[in-house]
């Protein structure tokens, strides 16, 4: 017998064994197609299980459960403190976990324009620790890494550019899916486009994820009066990912209807959480079952090329999170307010959502403040448009549109052995929808069933 306790937040799927046939989960799968991740324990066949955060189980020498019991809950128990002192125990807990999890190893540091990575390059400028900085770009896209190599040289590291080039995916497909297992789309991770100059690279990272989801309020206020159940519909939902998710459940002859099946499970999932205050309830909600399911997933692309360390995923962090008045985690004020009190040149960059406003004056980013940037912004982006310059926003944008793309997509999409899982007028469908009427709307689904084209090659049988 095994016993393995698992995080609040793991980085790791850990697989077990349950009392099922070794068959596909259909009804799994749907999900899967549209949310993007796998819900809760779910995996691709029914008699293997994904072992839940914050529970400890025990395991035979089959790796099948033998027990289960919970270690943590996700709770709202705000203390009465004032906001400088939540700052003040913010601080020293941010920084004392990233110091833990460097612990004088070299440093390898994702940059963005946005806070979390920043909060952490505030941190590692102030323990003095030796850091490789980087950040990437899609070549004819918004060029993030001007903002990241500011934030660098403001704290003195080393600093690469990586330009994200077109038409990488296909290289590289077969070694992402030996990554990832195929547990999240590929036209998301940015990393497989520089995994090998990653390998190069010297240290280990550390990653900035989930502290957007903590270090800000758990709903938008103009959704108060929204159901929880419609919060989390709506955000999980992904475009085109529905329609392919029901029209997947009508070709393999599933009871009932898609939609009724999701929401009750969703429901199901909110019931067991214990908080009445809607915010905390939501976060807690995304941390339990997205964080695992889907934002660690992505991280296997990081450990591909060296040990991985996120500081926000710390239980003592979650923990912390819990007690923290939901005012003062709302509209990221701990984590800026953490950055103008450690760092002030770091908080006179750019913030990237709000362009061209910095933390010092991001309130200005509304009318009439900003038209002028608006101005200027759109015209540059019609000039591209005249002069036949495609601007890129999105990364499916590089692997699917263009001749070349599409033959290497099509000739994943239109494998016999994967259109007789799927159907072929299903395939048919999805692809003239994304080629004729909404190639944003349906890029989803296009991705979704190259994802489980490239599955059902590489692990079905298995």
């Amino acid at each position: 017998m095994k016993t393995i306790s698992i995080p609040i937040i793991p980085v790791n799927q850990v697989f077990a064994k349950v009392n099922e046939s070794h068959a596909l989960n259909h009804e799994a799968i749907c999900v899967f197609i549209a949310l993007g991740f796998f819900l809760e324990a779910d995996s691709f066949f029914k008699d293997e299980q994904v072992l839940q955060p914050g529970k400890s189980y025990v395991l035979d020498s089959e790796r099948n459960i033998q027990s289960e019991v919970s270690n943590f809950n996700w709770y709202y128990k705000p203390r009465d403190i004032s906001f400088s002192t939540a700052l003040d125990e913010f601080t020293d807990l941010f920084e004392t976990i990233v110091k833990e999890q460097t612990a004088e190893n070299r440093v390898i540091l994702p940059l963005s324009g946005g806070l979390d990575s920043r909060s952490q390059a505030v941190a590692l400028k102030h323990i003095k620790a030796d850091v490789q900085s980087y950040s990437y770009s899609f070549a004819g896209g918004f060029k993030e890494h001007k903002i990241s190599e500011q934030i660098a040289k403001a704290c003195g590291f080393d600093f690469d550019a990586l330009i994200i080039p077109p038409n990488y995916l296909w290289d590289v497909l077969e070694d992402a899916a030996t990554i990832n297992k195929c547990y999240s789309e590929f036209t998301h991770p940015r990393q497989m486009a520089v995994l090998e100059k990653f390998k190069m690279m010297q240290g280990e990272f550390s990653l900035g994820h989930w502290g957007d989801v903590l270090f800000d309020r758990g709903i938008a206020s103009k959704d108060a009066n929204v159901s929880e159940l419609d919060l989390i519909y709506k955000k999980v939902i992904k475009k085109g990912g529905l329609d392919l998710a029901k029209a997947l459940w009508v070709s393999w002859n599933l009871e009932g209807d898609f939609e009724s099946y999701l929401k009750t499970r969703i429901q199901k999932l909110l019931d067991q959480i214990d908080i009445s205050h809607k915010g905390a309830k939501i976060r807690a909600f995304k941390s339990l079952f997205w964080a695992p399911r889907w934002t660690s997933v992505s991280l296997s692309f990081f450990q591909a090329a060296h040990p991985v360390h996120v500081p926000y995923y710390d239980d003592r962090m979650c923990q912390f999170i819990c007690e923290i008045p939901e005012e003062y985690l709302a509209d990221r004020k701990l984590q800026i307010a953490y950055i103008k009190n450690r760092n002030p040149k770091v908080a006179a960059i750019p913030w990237q959502d709000q362009m061209p406003y910095n933390l010092y004056n991001y309130h200005k980013n509304k009318a009439p403040y900003n038209l002028p940037y608006r101005i200027k912004n759109k015209l540059e982006r019609k000039t591209e448009d005249l002069l036949g310059k495609k601007y890129i926003q999105r990364n499916w944008e590089l692997q699917f549109l263009g001749k070349e793309n599409d033959e290497k997509l099509r000739n994943y999409l239109y494998k016999p052995e994967f259109l007789n899982l799927v159907g072929k007028d299903l395939v048919d469908d999805f692809y003239n929808k994304f080629k004729t009427d909404d190639a944003v709307f349906y890029s989803h689904a296009i991705s979704m069933l190259l994802t489980l084209s490239v599955w059902n090659k590489n692990y079905k049988k298995i």
